[in-house]
């Protein structure tokens, strides 16, 4: 395995990964992860090392392991603790059933995909603008922040950031399902995210989409939030057009803050 474009490392032979190409990269970065938590090398309560460590000894790019840490923390081996890090939560790596039905392993279409995150995404934050608390608003601005402060030429921090926002946005809406089946689908929307974050505009876009999305949070304004939402969504979806079929407008008129799907000729 090598690593990533822009993202040379060197491998430990204590780290190496098996050479199958058949096999998407986390998923092999997990098994090795697994085997290592298995085989003792981490007891349930260790902190892993970091990121840019264990992509340092497996010569992977961080986008990979992250992407491979989220896969096993859907399967309980491990979990984050925000600003601390990835802690072993549990060294049983017997086979169990997959969460949600599998719906982290099956691979769907994009536009699925999308409209699944756009679903599940307005609505998280229109539950998170009722039922957030003020620590968790001050959160979400924070990391509103940081992506904010993320040089555009840095991919890697534009993704970590972006990635962090939302996810404290459905952790906010208090829905356990909604957060698994957030943490399930991610990885699988990692690619059309990475190549979202190309230009400057586009980050200043991001910028203000998410500003406007900390407003109505902070308000309480829950048809605020979810249009907001919608607004910032949008454009990904766009992108795969015509492969679509449909378009969502921002607001449905009438005066309901509704978002409505509109069928394309």
């Amino acid at each position: 395995m090598s690593a990533e474009p822009g993202e040379p490392a060197a491998k430990s032979d204590e780290w190496a990964l098996s050479a199958d190409s058949r096999r998407p990269l986390p998923d092999v970065i997990a098994d090795k992860l697994s085997a290592q938590i298995a085989g003792g090398e981490f007891a349930v309560g260790d902190r892993l090392p970091t990121e840019p460590e264990l992509a340092n000894r497996m010569g992977v790019a961080r986008s990979s392991l992250r992407t491979a840490l989220q896969r096993l923390q859907i399967q309980g081996f491990v979990e984050v603790k925000r600003g601390l890090g990835w802690y072993v939560r549990s060294t049983d790596t017997s086979p169990a059933e997959e969460p949600l039905g599998g719906l982290g392993t099956h691979r769907y279409r994009p536009t699925d995909l999308l409209e699944m995150r756009i679903a599940l995404e307005t609505t998280a934050a229109s539950m998170a603008a009722m039922r957030a608390e003020p620590g968790e608003l001050d959160e979400i601005a924070k990391l509103s922040a940081k992506h904010q402060e993320a040089p555009h030429t840095d991919k890697h921090e534009l993704l970590r950031t972006d990635e962090a926002f939302h996810g404290a946005i459905v952790r906010a809406s208090h829905n356990v399902l909604f957060e698994q089946s957030y943490q399930a689908l991610e990885p699988q929307l990692r690619d059309f995210r990475w190549h979202g974050h190309a230009t400057r505009e586009v980050h200043n876009r991001s910028v203000n989409d998410h500003n406007q999305i900390v407003w109505f949070l902070r308000r309480g304004d829950q048809a605020g939030a979810r249009a907001a939402m919608t607004t910032h969504l949008l454009g990904l979806y766009l992108d795969l057009s015509p492969e679509t079929g449909a378009t969502l407008s921002t607001y449905a008129g009438d005066g309901d803050d509704e978002p409505e799907w509109i069928k394309e000729p």
